[in-house]
C-alpha cells in the first residue's frame, strides 16, 4: 500500500467520533484543475470553529494565488512534492512540512510531476 493509499483509507479519531476516510467522497476544487478535497471534518460538525481536508493536487498542477479574508489556514504536507509561496517567500513542499497562513496572507501551492497531497486546517471554518 503506497503512502496516499493509507491516508486516503485512514480514519479520523476524535472524542466524538471515528470517521473512515475512505467513506468520504472527493469533490473538485470549484476554482483549481486538478485539485480534489475530501472534506473530513466541516463547519456543520464544529459549529463553525474549524475544518479539516485532505487535499490531491495533479501531478504539475497548482492552487493558485489566493487569501482567505477570515481564516487561519495549516499546511500538513503528507506525500509528493511541490512548493509553496507563503507572503512571497517559495519554500519546498515536502512530507512533514507544516505551513501556517494567517488571514488575508496571499499563498498558492504548486505540485511536483509527482503530485502533492496534504491536509488542509481551516480556522474558523472554511465550509
Amino acid at each position: 500500500m503506497n503512502t496516499f493509499e493509507i491516508f486516503n483509507n485512514g480514519k479520523l479519531i476524535t472524542p466524538a467520533t471515528t470517521k473512515d476516510f475512505s467513506d468520504i467522497p472527493w469533490s473538485e476544487h470549484p476554482a483549481f484543475t486538478g485539485v480534489v478535497l475530501k472534506h473530513i471534518l466541516t463547519s456543520e460538525e464544529t459549529d463553525g470553529a474549524y475544518s479539516y481536508h485532505l487535499v490531491r493536487i495533479a501531478p504539475n498542477c497548482s492552487i493558485g494565488e489566493h487569501i482567505h479574508k477570515t481564516q487561519l489556514e495549516t499546511h500538513e504536507v503528507i506525500a509528493g512534492n511541490g512548493t509553496c509561496t507563503n507572503k512571497g517567500t517559495t519554500i519546498p513542499y515536502e512530507p512533514g512540512v507544516i505551513s501556517v497562513f494567517p488571514a488575508n496572507v496571499p499563498h498558492e501551492v504548486n505540485a511536483s510531476e509527482d503530485g502533492l497531497y496534504l491536509f488542509a486546517k481551516f480556522m474558523p471554518a472554511l465550509c
